[in-house]
């Protein structure tokens, strides 16, 4: 199997309050709501960068079309990693995410392995990872 993806998904439980949170608070650009004349398919679609796109999706509704019940969610299955150019820029997008309403879990900082990173979660509990890598060029 090739790596072809081009849709990260996450399930959310209130469409509205996440696409305000991604749109308005983050900046991120999206067309909005799409799909609502669909039961079931209502969607949001943001551009991450060429070839990628973040879907938000109502948890009843990716349980609807896998046939899976709806189960209580973990924030520590996953993380969104946003890298960024500077220590500056980590700690720009951590005030930008807490001043739109994110939980910071963990303050940004010097990390282990010679980075500098903080973690906050949006809405729905989802963990996005805001963090410079000294050893990854743009």
């Amino acid at each position: 199997m090739k790596p072809r993806i081009t849709v990260i998904t996450i399930g959310v439980n209130d469409l509205e309050a996440s696409l305000r949170f991604y749109r308005e608070g983050l900046g991120f650009p999206t067309d909005g709501i799409i799909g609502k004349e669909f039961e079931h398919g209502a969607v949001v679609f943001i551009q991450l960068q060429p070839g990628l796109r973040l879907a938000l999706w109502p948890r009843k509704s990716i349980g609807h079309d896998t046939g899976l019940v709806v189960s209580p969610t973990s924030p520590t299955e996953m993380t969104l990693g946003h890298n960024v150019t500077s220590k500056a820029e980590v700690d720009a997008v951590m005030e930008k995410a807490r001043a739109a309403g994110a939980v910071i879990v963990k303050a940004a900082h010097e990390t282990f392995w010679g980075g500098y990173s903080g973690y906050f979660q949006d809405p729905d509990g989802h963990l996005w990872e805001v963090v410079w890598n000294p050893q990854w060029s743009e």
